[in-house]
C-alpha cells in the first residue's frame, strides 16, 4: 500500500479514532500489541506505523484501510464520544501521583550521600536530579518512583512541597541547612546526618538513580536547569502549573531514555 498520509496525519486520525471510542492509549496498544508509550509517539507523529499494526489499529478502531488513508477521512462524533471523556477521566484518576514520603526521604538522603560534597550541587541541582529521575523512571516503568509532583517555574521543574518534607528531615535530625556562595552567588546546600534506607528502593529504582546521578550530577545549575528547559515535559507545560507525567512519552534523543522504535510488548 503507497501510504501518502504523513506520519502526523496518521497519528491525529487514530488519536480522533481512539477517543471516539472511548478507549484510553494503554487499552489500545494493548489491543494492538505495542507499548503504550509506542503508541504516545505513533499519536504525536514521531514513529512509524507498519501496515500490520495499522491493519490491527483498522480491527480494533473499526475502520476501512482506503476510507482511512482517503485525503476526505473524517471521524464521526456521536454518542460514543460520552464513553471518551468518561475513560479520560478514569485515565487521569490513574495516573495521579502520590507522595511517598518515606521513600522520598530516602532517596533525598542517597542523592546526598553520593553528590553532597561536589560543590555545584545546591537546592537547584538536587531538584533537577530529582526531576529527572521521577521522570525518568515514569518513562521507562509506567510507574511513579517517588511519586512527587513537580511544578513549572521560570528556572526549572521543583518538586512540591519540598520546603515542607525538607524542614521535617531537618527537625529529625537527618539533614542539615547549610547558606554558602558559589562562583560569588547564594547556595542552599544540604548535608545529610544520616544513611539512606536502600531497602526502601527497588534494583530498578536504585538503577535509574544512579543514572541520573552519575549523567548530570557535575553539571552547573545553570547547566542543568537549561536542559531540563528543553525537555518535552517542561515545555508543554504552563508556568506554575503541575508538569503532567504523561508528557514523558513525548519526549525525543537526547531525553528519551526508552527506545521506541520498534518495541513490542508480549502479551
Amino acid at each position: 500500500m503507497n501510504l501518502k498520509l504523513s506520519q502526523k496525519q496518521i497519528g491525529q486520525r487514530i488519536t480522533e479514532l481512539r477517543k471516539t471510542k472511548g478507549l484510553s492509549q494503554k487499552d489500545l496498544a494493548k489491543s494492538v500489541k505495542i507499548s503504550r508509550p509506542s503508541l504516545a509517539q505513533i499519536e504525536l507523529g514521531n514513529r512509524n506505523v507498519d501496515i500490520l499494526e495499522l491493519q490491527r489499529l483498522s480491527m480494533v478502531l473499526g475502520f476501512s484501510l482506503d476510507d482511512f488513508m482517503s485525503k476526505d477521512f473524517s471521524v464521526s462524533q456521536d454518542v460514543e464520544s460520552k464513553a471518551e471523556v468518561k475513560s479520560i477521566k478514569l485515565e487521569e484518576r490513574i495516573s495521579v501521583p502520590t507522595l511517598q514520603v518515606n521513600k522520598f526521604k530516602n532517596v533525598l538522603l542517597y542523592i546526598l550521600e553520593r553528590c553532597a560534597g561536589k560543590p555545584n550541587v545546591g537546592g537547584t541541582v538536587l531538584y533537577k536530579l530529582l526531576y529527572f529521575l521521577d521522570f525518568n523512571y515514569f518513562e521507562l516503568y509506567e510507574e511513579h518512583l517517588t511519586g512527587a509532583k513537580y511544578c513549572k517555574l521560570p528556572y526549572g521543574p521543583v518538586p512540591q512541597n519540598l520546603d515542607t518534607i525538607i524542614n521535617q528531615m531537618i527537625d529529625e535530625t537527618q539533614l542539615k541547612r547549610v547558606k554558602t556562595e558559589y562562583h560569588g552567588y547564594p547556595q542552599t546546600r544540604y548535608l545529610p546526618l544520616e544513611k539512606a534506607n536502600l531497602t526502601e528502593l527497588k534494583a530498578s529504582e536504585k538503577e535509574v538513580i544512579d543514572r541520573v546521578i552519575e549523567q548530570m550530577s557535575d553539571w552547573s545549575a545553570a547547566a542543568i536547569s537549561n536542559y531540563s528547559h528543553k525537555d518535552m515535559p517542561w515545555l508543554a507545560s504552563k508556568e506554575g502549573e503541575e508538569i503532567n507525567y504523561e508528557l514523558a512519552f513525548y519526549r525525543d534523543a537526547p531525553y528519551s531514555v526508552r527506545n521506541y522504535g520498534n518495541e513490542i510488548e508480549e502479551q
